[in-house]
Order: C-alpha cells, then sequence, then structure tokens
C-alpha cells in the first residue's frame, strides 16, 4: 500500500484518472466526495474522516477515511461507495486490497477513500501522516456537522 501511495501521481497521469479536477467545480467534487462520505456511513463505517489535500500534496485533492469492523463490512462499505458513485457516474481509477480487506483503496482521482480494519487503521495512521490537512464536516453526516470548507 506504501508503494501505491507514492505511485499514485506517476499512475495519474499515465492511466488518466477519471475524475479530473480540472473538469470540475469545487461544489461538484465536494459533492462526490460528500457521496462516497454518505455510502460509508450508510454501511455504518466508523470514524468517517474527510482531509483536504489540496494545499499539501498534487496527486489529490481528498482523502476519506474510515474503519470496519469486519472483513465482511469491509468490502460492504467499499461495495456501496462504488455503487453509490457509479451512480453518479464515477467510477474508480484503480482498486487495490479488496480480497484481504485490511485496507481498501478506492482512488477515483481527485479523492481517494481509504477503507481499513481497526487494526490496520491504528498501523498506518493516515491521520499522523497527514496531520496539517485540513478536515472537512459535511453538514447532514454523522462527521461533525459544520460546513465543508470552500477554495
Amino acid at each position: 500500500m506504501t508503494e501505491t501511495l507514492q505511485n499514485l501521481e506517476t499512475q495519474k497521469v499515465e492511466a488518466g484518472a477519471p475524475v479530473r479536477r480540472k473538469q470540475m467545480t469545487d461544489e461538484e467534487l465536494l459533492a462526490h466526495v460528500q457521496a462516497a462520505v454518505h455510502a460509508a456511513e450508510e454501511k455504518k463505517a466508523v470514524e468517517v474522516v474527510t482531509l483536504r489535500l489540496i494545499e499539501l500534496t498534487s496527486f489529490t485533492d481528498y482523502f476519506v477515511i474510515c474503519s470496519g469492523n469486519s472483513v465482511r463490512q469491509v468490502q460492504a462499505i467499499a461495495d456501496e461507495v462504488t455503487d453509490q458513485l457509479k451512480k453518479r457516474g464515477v467510477r474508480p481509477q484503480n482498486t487495490e486490497g479488496y480480497n484481504n480487506a485490511e485496507w481498501i483503496l478506492i482512488d477515483y482521482g481527485a479523492f481517494v477513500v481509504h477503507i481499513f480494519s481497526g487494526a490496520a487503521r491504528r498501523f498506518y495512521d493516515l491521520e499522523r501522516l497527514w496531520r496539517d490537512a485540513a478536515r472537512v464536516d459535511f453538514p447532514e453526516s454523522g462527521n461533525g456537522g459544520a460546513e465543508a470548507p470552500s477554495n
């Protein structure tokens, strides 16, 4: 997975990301991110966190990070995120880790969804690694209730 994070930018340039930042407004991008958050919450994801990385990196704009309590739940969260975004016409560029379900990474180009088992989330601790990133809270989600920031 670490190699995946390091190579995301290169892969996006070579393969072309399905969700390109330049092709959508901030509101459209945030709506897709919010849809991913909502889908994860529908499957009872634990500790859903959205990080805004726009000012920190060039390979993506947002991370959605959450956990599940079992392999089956981690996979169900990934399935729901993928299904709900597909209904919006958004498809992932790449999905990794689905079979072992310790850390499923779903790369949508302008945002990346990380779904962890509890142990893997504690081990990789992305929130600590990206501690300089601003947290985004969506009004109708259970992750804080504050409005999402504007650019």
